[in-house]
């Protein structure tokens, strides 16, 4: 029995997780054979409608006969139950900080506390990191028109020292670069096509391009309705989702892939003009989609202890 996997019944959270778990569970026994289990009997075939009457305690006990499935079943119930007892975790501590009393010095009868949050804008002299050990300094802030720009005039938001890639040899901030390009790019090719009025076959084969060509996945765009072919479209203007875990990460031949899909340059390289005077620079320039976060090192905290 899989009933201490779901602890708070009342819990928003749980109920969430339930269900989403449960809508998961049903699409993959969806048209398989049970080998018993549940209210199942070994040779049973599994349809949707008895599948929609059961619960996800009663869904988990099905033991599919097909071994690709039963296993992703018990990655199912690993996963919730370490959901649960995250959300457990997380309820106890929140618990105990309300009942746990503070101790009070003598003669004192109450304490309050009072958290502001300032919103500081980032100044020259604040620090900044991207997510590949690459940290520097802002030395300058212009104001947008005097930043590079493209041929179409889009402004970049930012220009990083190219000394800090071959100084510290992180070429990781490169790909994240490139690869957030192409996947800007993706977005607007297939806003271009939206607001041109394409086909919805036209869409259906180009995301095939993205998500099975390139994309090395095997997504089955084909049981997509055309109106959930262009739902998907629409969600995907801003840019198409992508994630590349550690060590096993995208490869430099499907990022070119992507670029060239996404009608950008194989190097990943643009043409910038300067915003002051127009000129265009000697040569193509690096351009992309970075995270770059703003470190606790502000200028502001840091000012006082210079000045003595």
């Amino acid at each position: 029995t899989f009933n201490n996997f779901f602890p708070k019944k009342g819990s928003k959270r749980i109920q969430d997780l339930e269900e989403a778990a449960r809508e998961r569970v049903i699409r993959l026994l969806k048209g398989q054979e049970s080998n018993g289990g549940g209210s199942t009997k070994r040779g049973d075939k599994l349809v949707e409608e008895v599948l929609s009457g059961l619960e996800l305690v009663d869904l988990l006990e099905i033991q599919p006969a097909d071994e690709a499935i039963a296993e992703r079943l018990t990655q199912i119930q690993v996963f919730l139950k370490e959901k649960s007892a995250e959300i457990d975790e997380k309820f106890a501590e929140k618990k105990r900080k309300l009942a746990t009393g503070d101790e009070l010095t003598t003669g004192v009868l109450k304490v309050v506390k009072v958290y502001l949050a300032v919103k500081r804008r980032i100044q020259p002299g604040d620090k900044m990191a991207g997510r590949h050990g690459n940290k520097g300094v802002v030395s300058n802030i212009l104001p947008v028109e005097d930043m590079p720009h493209d041929a179409n005039g889009v402004p970049v938001d930012i220009v990083l020292n190219p000394l800090g890639v071959p100084s510290r040899m992180n070429v990781g901030q490169i790909l994240e670069t490139h690869l957030g390009m192409a996947a800007k790019g993706l977005g607007d090719k297939i806003e271009k096509m939206l607001k041109e009025q394409r086909t919805v076959l036209e869409l259906r084969e180009f995301l095939d391009k993205i998500y099975n060509k390139v994309g090395g996945e095997q997504e089955d765009l084909d049981s997509l309705t055309d109106a959930e072919v262009l739902a998907l479209s629409g969600n995907l203007r801003a840019g198409v989702p992508l994630a590349t875990p550690v060590f096993d990460g995208a490869e430099e031949s499907q990022i070119k892939d992507l670029l060239e899909l996404a009608g950008i340059s194989r190097t990943g390289q643009t043409v910038l003009f300067d915003g002051r005077t127009g000129e265009q620079f000697d040569r193509p320039v690096t351009v992309g989609y970075m995270y770059m976060l703003k470190l606790n090192h502000l200028v502001t905290r840091k000012a006082p202890a210079e000045i003595f």
